[in-house]
């Protein structure tokens, strides 16, 4: 596993240090600082305001929504909301930026010092789980810029505004991660706590969740060493693997006698490696300014809030707070608490959108304890989706017909092998219920114990060399005779009643 092995190469003599900023696009309808509306694959430059593209004499309207998604995210971060914030130019010069700066807050932003705690597993055994925290130094509100779009066909760039003014949240998390997995299980929860606030849809293949990983390694004891980041991630299976990169490459540069520069970094998912940008020597001066156009952003809770104020035209921190749903880390004790699973299916469940939904439908349909459904769940729906690159929303199979399924299994009129190929014709998608498949194959168990006996008795007289390694006291070749009666029975008998007639006839 990828921290283990840098952990290994922390001690003797290495320490990686991972830090991360992550831009979330603000589920809004309009953009930050204009009435624009914000769509996701609108026609080149077809979403832009005045505002937008900079005319002369267009000013800011600050979005009441984007305030209070941001607010809302503080506070499920743990952060300390300032109820007194202020935004700030930056200032630098790309085609994409009509303005020559973008509005931000860099010296008072709405949320600083918050936490963020987010587990993995410990050498790929899901059942084996630690929890980390990773401190939020700040989440500030931003513009996002536009986009370049190069044609090197033609050798010009065009340039697309639509995404020019849209809100974005960025959160900066300190250096508290040391590798790869750790960034990616930190920027998955908070990804997952986004979308259960809604403040983001943090769809990280629509440029909703971009993250910026700042990486660098120095000898244990001494300061950091220079740092190198990483820009534009998209994909949190890339992250890991751009930060282990980029670990591995400054390690094996200081080792050879060279230098780490203070640059910008790509990573190339293709090659599976960082490739440099432009580098930082000579800092960028981004002649931070206060914002002319905007006034201070006032917050207020209940007890600073005036009593003649209209509740209307401000955003009260305490309201926002009542409003804030379970987060991900409740919703998995609750599943535990409520279902019995165990903690790591907890994970799963979350981790895929609408998997969660989809197993509490099944529990509440069928009979079968949920600790059995989940197993059907886990191995047999999600690998089939994953095998076919479905969402669980897309599955041919819905949590009713599974539950179906899971009931006639529960009842012993079929199993489990049987179960498994009428679930193979229900991936079809054919129309048919569990129970017209049963009986189309002829897949029910065999209830006639008698006829299941004389089954038991020939495949007994067919092994002699098994018979007496059983009678002499190898049980576990038992588990033989018994697939030599399922397959005789084309798994159509039940393998408890099958072991247990076995076990009379040989042990008694």
């Amino acid at each position: 596993m990828a921290c283990t092995r840098f952990r290994i190469l922390c001690l003797a003599p290495w320490v990686p240090v991972v830090g991360l900023e992550i831009h979330a696009q603000i589920s809004s309808n309009s953009k930050l600082f204009s009435g624009s509306q914000v769509q996701f694959a609108a026609p080149p430059n077809s979403v832009v305001s005045f505002f937008d593209a900079s005319l002369p004499g267009t000013l800011p309207v600050i979005n009441r929504r984007c305030v209070e998604a941001a607010v809302m995210t503080g506070l499920a971060l743990n952060c300390s909301i300032n109820k007194r914030s202020f935004f700030d130019r930056k200032h630098y010069f790309y085609a994409d930026l009509p303005a020559g700066y973008q509005i931000t807050q860099q010296r008072v932003p709405i949320a600083v010092n918050g936490t963020l705690s987010y587990s993995l597993c410990t050498d790929h055994k899901m059942s084996q789980m630690v929890t980390k925290t990773v401190r939020i130094k700040q989440i500030q509100l931003e513009q996002d810029s536009g986009k370049s779009l190069h044609d090197d066909t033609r050798s010009q760039t065009l340039v697309d505004l639509n995404r020019a003014g849209v809100g974005l949240m960025e959160v900066v998390m300190e250096p508290d991660m040391c590798c790869g997995e750790e960034a990616a299980a930190a920027v998955r929860e908070l990804q997952l706590i986004l979308q259960t606030l809604g403040s983001s849809h943090a769809v990280m293949a629509e440029g909703q969740l971009r993250v910026d990983a700042n990486v660098s390694v120095h000898h244990p004891g001494e300061p950091y060493g220079v740092r190198t980041e990483v820009k534009n991630i998209n994909s949190i299976r890339f992250l890991a693997k751009a930060v282990d990169y980029e670990i591995q490459r400054q390690i094996e540069e200081l080792e050879n006698g060279g230098t780490i520069l203070n640059e910008t970094r790509a990573f190339d998912s293709k090659l599976g490696c960082t490739v440099p940008m432009r580098d930082k020597e000579g800092k960028q001066d981004y002649r931070f300014m206060p914002e002319p156009n905007l006034p201070p952003l006032i917050l207020y809770d209940t007890k600073s809030l005036p009593a003649n104020m209209n509740h209307q035209q401000v955003v009260n921190i305490d309201r926002i707070h009542e409003r804030l749903p379970d987060l991900p880390s409740v919703k998995r004790a609750k599943l535990v608490e409520q279902y019995g699973i165990l903690p790591e299916h907890s994970f799963t469940l979350l981790n895929e959108d609408g998997l969660t939904e989809f197993f509490e439908s099944v529990v509440k349909h069928t009979q079968m304890k949920p600790k059995k459904a989940i197993g059907w769940i886990l191995n047999d729906l999600l690998s089939y989706l994953n095998q076919h690159s479905l969402t669980v929303k897309e599955s041919p199979v819905s949590s009713s017909i599974l539950a179906d399924l899971l009931n006639l299994l529960d009842k012993k009129e079929i199993s489990s092998t049987a179960a498994k190929q009428v679930l193979g014709e229900l991936w079809k998608g054919e129309g048919k219920t569990p129970l017209e498949i049963v009986k189309e194959k002829k897949l029910e168990l065999i209830q006639d114990q008698e006829a299941l006996e004389q089954i038991c008795q020939a495949v007994i007289d067919g092994q002699e060399n098994e018979v007496m390694a059983i009678k002499a006291g190898n049980h576990k070749v038992l588990n033989k005779l018994i697939g030599l009666v399922q397959r005789k029975t084309q798994g159509r008998s039940n393998p408890v009643l099958v072991k247990q007639l076995l076990e009379k006839k040989l042990l008694e």
